[in-house]
């Protein structure tokens, strides 16, 4: 699946006149198969032994680029690095408030928030985020073990 996944960001990359490049291709590639919503630290951390010229700000500016072209969603919360999330499909977020891991969740039932909010408020909405905080079960586990 995450091949076609690929090759559609690419083809979108294509035809809004995008150059791909080998590292573009790589920090795409990346965070296609990286479910843990990395930062561009991250993804530079991953990629710098096959690029070495390549500099953090390289991995910012594709970013943009795929934020721009709709492939990425970047994610913030409060003081943190930004995450970034290769966007799929409409999906949810719960954040470890512990280690910061990141999980996507589907709930297909909250898309009606956006149709009452509309309602509501006479808004035209367009979007809709939402997130869940709490410990994830690693973070968890190592609680319960540091209480014995």
């Amino acid at each position: 699946m995450s091949e076609l996944h690929l090759k559609n960001a690419l083809d979108t990359l294509k035809k809004t006149g995008v150059r791909i490049t080998p590292q573009r291709h790589a920090i795409l590639e990346y965070l296609i198969e990286s479910m843990s919503h990395p930062t561009a630290d991250d993804i530079y951390k991953a990629l710098e032994h096959r690029f070495p010229n390549m500099s953090v700000a390289t991995v910012y500016n594709n970013l943009r680029v795929f934020r721009e072209a709709g492939l990425v969603r970047e994610l913030t919360y409060g003081d943190n690095a930004s995450r970034f999330d290769f966007v799929t499909s409409k999906h949810y977020h719960i954040i470890c408030e512990s280690c910061g891991k990141i999980v996507d969740f589907h709930y297909p039932g909250l898309d009606e928030v956006e149709h009452l909010a509309a309602h509501v408020t006479g808004f035209k909405v367009n979007s809709h985020r939402l997130e869940v905080y709490g410990i994830c079960p690693e973070c968890a586990k190592k609680e319960s073990q540091t209480e014995e």
